[in-house]
């Protein structure tokens, strides 16, 4: 088996993309499903707190970025990517922000198959714009939280921000608990019962560890940066926050390494149980080789075509080679336990 990453719009079949949008006032009064016509009115007021989830399976809705947002063209093509790399970059009006969320495939029979996919934020002053190309937990349950608790928004475009990155780190977690298991389990088919195909599993678990240390390595760069960077964007209080998000990044990252080091030595203790039944393998041959070789040598001896042969005529002729060989062969066998060979 082999590990492999899919992006998920590549993996479930997309569903009808719709345009989420809400907007909290000062007081706390929210309004969802607006207009475009309303985006760009309250958009230019400056005040209040307006998010724009856009799905990039509509077109109509990316031409929004450019169209009322205004939003750099580089900064565009990079969020409609779903193969862009993670990353913060600041411009005058806003900042970017681009993770990476990540789940097990369960429409696979692969058992290491991920999927993920790319969620960009657009932060400015009074906005939180959301782009990503597939379904994503994070943004649709934030959405549904939302719906439940609209104070959420009067806290800022910052803070909702933070609840979505939040549940896409947070969405690492059970993939490391997966990982447990997976370990778990090696362990048990190498050290345990020696299974000889755990070796493609080993190979496998160390890939997924790969791919999954090669996602949150440039997210922990990202965060480090937001947190600690000053902004016009983050107060110093929001930031805090953030530094929540930092410090799970962080452990995730030195569980996958902790995992890495853990499937070498793994992987080394396989080849050594290897190299070791091989070693025994042939010692037990090399033993056998040893012992039969006067069985050999003697009937060798004594089945030539010679006319005089000693013990030819000899009634016990076959019983007295026997012995010998016998006894021969046990001399061997008490000269190598007594060198400390067996």
């Amino acid at each position: 088996m082999t590990a492999s990453i899919r992006l998920l719009q590549d993996v479930k079949p997309p569903s009808e993309p719709r345009l989420f949008s809400c907007y909290s006032d000062s007081s706390g009064k929210a309004k969802q499903n607006l207009s475009r016509d309303e985006i760009g009115r309250l958009l230019a007021t400056g005040s209040g707190t307006l998010w724009v989830d856009i799905d990039t399976r509509d077109e109509s809705q990316v031409a929004i970025l450019k169209e009322i947002f205004e939003f750099h063209p580089l900064a565009i093509e990079e969020a409609v990517n779903p193969k862009a790399r993670v990353k913060l970059e600041e411009f005058d009006q806003y900042i970017l922000l681009i993770v990476r969320t990540v789940a097990f495939c369960e429409t696979t029979d692969d058992p290491y198959d991920l999927e993920t996919v790319n969620i960009a934020f657009f932060l400015g002053k009074n906005y939180l714009v959301t782009v990503h190309g597939a379904d994503t937990n994070p943004v649709a349950t934030t959405e549904e939280l939302l719906g439940r608790k609209p104070e959420l928004a009067t806290h800022g475009p910052a803070r909702l921000m933070h609840a979505i990155v939040d549940q896409a780190v947070d969405a690492y977690f059970p993939v490391i608990e997966r990982l447990d298991d997976f370990m778990d389990s090696l362990e048990e088919k190498v050290f345990g019962r020696f299974d000889q195909d755990a070796l493609r599993e080993i190979f496998a678990v160390k890939r997924l560890v790969l791919n999954l240390r090669r996602h949150i390595a440039p997210e922990r760069d990202a965060l480090s940066v937001l947190t600690n960077r000053p902004s016009t964007m983050l107060t110093p209080d929001t930031q805090i926050y953030f530094r929540d998000i930092y410090d799970h990044v962080l452990r995730i990252y030195d569980s996958l390494e902790n995992y890495r080091d853990l499937m070498s030595s793994t992987l080394d203790s396989y080849l050594t149980q290897v190299s070791n039944r091989l070693g025994m393998a042939t010692k037990a041959l090399g033993v056998v080789a040893t012992v039969t070789l006067p069985f050999v040598v003697v009937s060798g001896m004594w089945g030539m075509n010679f006319e005089h042969i000693p013990l030819h005529s000899n009634p016990h002729g076959f019983m007295i080679l026997l012995v010998a060989q016998l006894a021969l062969g046990l001399t061997i066998l008490a000269g190598l336990k007594w060198r400390k060979l067996l």
